[in-house]
């Protein structure tokens, strides 16, 4: 199978509240997050894009770090739903990529050791109709004994400032769980999937 889509780091930005009238105006949004088509989470991923990526490595994380030259997963965010209704994007390093990219909901498979899934999250604010950075979230494949009570997967997050969370790995696997089948993962919704090669 061939994924060539990948996402590449780009260019630095400003904060949103430093950016010009017109550049704030094509990032303010006056309807609701549940009324979103695909263009409009497209053009709010545009205006965060940036700086979710900065601000996830700004404390060294290496995954934050390395994630965004990963396979992206789908052909973009998807709409509200797990991890506290936001909007999700996720990478795949190397090893997970083949796997995951198969979107294998009949399960009968686990994920080889080594694989890691990041998830960039984000939101847009009820009031201001403005982005929101959200958590990064992070699934690694740990060797049998290592993790067994949570399927061989560790957890992790960050803040948006790159500042690890502090997490329950049975808050994440207690989720998670209800993908047993799935090697304990959720996949983008069918519609931003890539199609199979």
């Amino acid at each position: 199978m061939k994924f060539a889509h990948k996402v590449a780091a780009g260019a630095t930005v400003a904060f949103l509240g430093a950016f010009s009238p017109a550049v704030a105006a094509e990032c303010t949004f006056d309807k609701k997050a549940d009324d979103f088509e695909q263009a409009d989470i497209d053009r709010l991923y545009g205006c965060l894009k940036d700086e979710l990526a900065e601000g996830y490595a700004s404390k060294g994380d290496e995954v934050a770090a390395a994630y965004r030259s990963w396979a992206v997963t789908a052909t973009g965010a998807a709409a509200p739903g797990a991890h506290s209704n936001r909007f999700l994007l996720t990478f795949a390093n190397d090893i997970a990529a083949e796997q995951y990219l198969k979107y294998n909901e009949d399960g009968g498979f686990s994920m080889p050791v080594g694989s890691v899934l990041a998830k960039e999250s984000f939101s847009l604010h009820k009031k201001k109709g403005t982005p929101r950075k959200g958590p990064f979230f992070i699934m690694t494949k740990v060797a049998a004994g290592e993790a067994d009570e949570f399927d061989n997967w560790v957890y992790a997050a960050l803040q948006p400032s790159g500042k690890p969370m502090k997490i329950k790995q049975s808050f994440c696997h207690d989720c998670h769980a209800a993908f047993e089948d799935q090697d304990s993962l959720g996949y983008p919704d069918p519609d931003v999937r890539f199609e199979s090669n």
